[in-house]
């Protein structure tokens, strides 16, 4: 039987209709032949991004301060100091950064909520009007008017500020945004970060050798933030931890490369 959701061109053809930009081809697999479960990645967003970015964030800013210093001066000191301030600095500024930031968006979320309150205070036309909004959410989601009112009824019923606050805003009252946990973890990750390319040259002397162990620390450990980087979030490894180690890499050479201008540009000039 034909209906009008049937395009013209494609009736009495055989030939299959394209898919659209969203269809996924899947094989036919036999249920028992499936795992048990599947895991997703969505869920470590958070952390994944406060962590990752932190440490190669501390790595790649005292890496390339102390190669820069380096540049221009060959003292053990004035490095290791450069990487000590660098660190400390960093950190600090990682959880302040954080702390506001997450802070900005947990008072939004606040207010949002504060807001749906003030809503359902409002009297019986007012939450009427909340229920037939809840209705019209899950309507726009696929399910049918009947069952979109009874699901909007019954979670009311059993808790309107929460369902209103997941379904509407998008906020879970059970997982709201903490800004110390945040910043706490930014600075702690910066400083494991930075703290890596601090030893590899506290210890050492010659100047060469201390670049050297610089740079080869730096390039492995930025590897290995890529490769578990993309394996937690179920990326490419290889491409994941390629761009890590390139952007590494490159700034390092960069700030080295202007510590080594200035050294030559104004030798002429010291005492």
């Amino acid at each position: 039987m034909e209906t009008d959701a049937v395009p013209q061109r494609a009736r009495g053809s055989n030939q299959r209709m394209p898919p659209s930009e969203h269809t996924v081809q899947l094989p036919e697999v036999p249920y028992d032949e499936l795992p048990d479960e599947h895991e997703h990645y969505s869920s470590r967003a958070p952390w994944l991004r406060a962590g990752v970015l932190g440490a190669n964030d501390g790595l790649v800013s005292v890496a390339s301060l102390m190669l820069g210093v380096e540049g221009g001066s060959n003292e053990l000191h004035n490095v290791v100091l450069a990487g000590v301030a660098g660190l400390v600095a960093g950190a600090l500024s990682m959880a302040v950064g954080e702390f506001v930031s997450v802070s900005s968006q947990r008072d939004a979320e606040e207010a949002d909520i504060l807001k749906e309150v003030k809503e359902q205070q409002k009297g019986p036309a007012a939450r009427a009007h909340e229920l037939d909004e809840l209705t019209q959410i899950y309507e726009d989601r696929g399910v049918s008017h009947s069952l979109a009112r009874q699901v909007a009824e019954e979670l009311t019923a059993k808790d309107v500020i929460r369902a209103h606050a997941r379904d509407e805003l998008g906020i879970d009252l059970d997982d709201l945004t903490n800004p110390y946990q945040a910043a706490a973890t930014s600075a702690l990750a910066f400083c494991i970060g930075a703290g890596l390319p601090l030893l590899a040259a506290a210890f050492i002397e010659d100047a060469n050798m201390r670049i050297l162990s610089v740079v080869l620390v730096s390039a492995v450990t930025l590897a290995a933030f890529g490769v578990t980087g993309a394996m937690l979030g179920g990326a490419n490894v290889f491409r994941g931890g390629a761009r890590v180690v390139v952007g590494g890499l490159a700034a390092m050479g960069i700030t080295y490369g202007f510590g080594r201008i200035f050294a030559n540009s104004t030798s002429g000039r010291l005492p």
